[in-house]
């Protein structure tokens, strides 16, 4: 079961993908054990949990079910694709509530959750520190704000090719255009300091992408984003033309048809006190 609150602010500007059907394929085999296992040992049945920048929600439904009959809050910028939480809701059998809302203004009382998390948000915020500011000021005394983020100057490949290489320059300088900051991961602990939390755990962990299936989805969902709108049109704005976008989607598939291919990316993460 969810429910929705009606109003839509518009959309940041520094959200660079869009939510493209690869976009939407990438994002739904997000769960707690593969983007949120740092958070685990703090989940427990009852407690309340936001999730800030939900997506397409598979994430948002996990922790509904480790904190059920808790209740749980999925917010995102976007009523458009808020309407998939609710399919992953169903699929898992969990009640999850939604609302349109922008992470540096949260509609919601101070303390009202136990739990605030967001993944691959900060990122893409002109104001990550508010963010995180707002994040504290609605978790209760005593909960716990966790947050993650890729740091994209990690990204390595095997074998590396020229047109990966002029990929990842080429992404890394669209999200800093866009207002965002690609290589969060290891921006988290000042941020979360500047935006006053006293009690910070921090973390990492790595996606590895190295089996034959790995590859064929984390490679093609990269080619298919690449160029797709709005992510091509934003790379061709920044200086890439259109030669450019076509090698790097072109490399993204000859790497996940590469046998002996591997991708690492680290991602940092942090547990807050307020």
């Amino acid at each position: 079961m969810t429910t929705t609150r009606p109003a839509e602010p518009p959309a940041g500007p520094g959200y660079v993908h869009g939510y493209a059907e690869p976009v939407r394929r990438s994002h739904g085999r997000r769960t707690v054990a593969n983007s949120a296992a740092f958070l685990r040992p703090r989940l427990r049945p009852g407690l309340s949990v936001l999730d800030v920048g939900c997506g397409v929600g598979t994430l948002t439904a996990d922790l509904a079910a480790h904190v059920a009959p808790g209740r749980v809050v999925g917010v995102d910028s976007s009523a458009q694709v808020l309407a998939a939480v609710g399919e992953a809701a169903a699929a898992r059998g969990v009640a999850v509530e939604l609302a349109v809302a922008d992470a540096g203004a949260l509609p919601f009382a101070d303390g009202e959750f136990d739990v605030v998390h967001a993944h691959q948000v900060l990122q893409h915020l002109p104001d990550p520190v508010a963010a995180l500011r707002e994040m504290r000021r609605v978790c209760r005394p005593g909960g716990t704000v966790a947050v993650r983020d890729a740091d994209y100057a990690t990204v390595h490949w095997h074998p590396q090719t020229p047109g990966l290489t002029a990929w990842l320059s080429g992404y890394r300088t669209t999200a800093r255009a866009a207002g965002g900051d690609p290589d969060a991961g290891s921006r988290l602990l000042g941020w979360a300091r500047a935006a006053g939390f006293s009690e910070v755990v921090p973390s990492a962990s790595v996606w590895l992408f190295a089996t034959p299936d790995e590859r064929a989805w984390w490679g093609g969902t990269w080619a298919q984003r690449t160029e797709s709108a709005p992510l091509a049109d934003r790379l061709r704005a920044d200086g890439l033309d259109d030669d450019d976008v076509a090698s790097a989607a072109r490399a993204w598939r000859e790497w996940a048809a590469e046998p002996d291919g591997w991708t690492t990316m680290v991602h940092g993460e942090l547990l807050c006190r307020p």
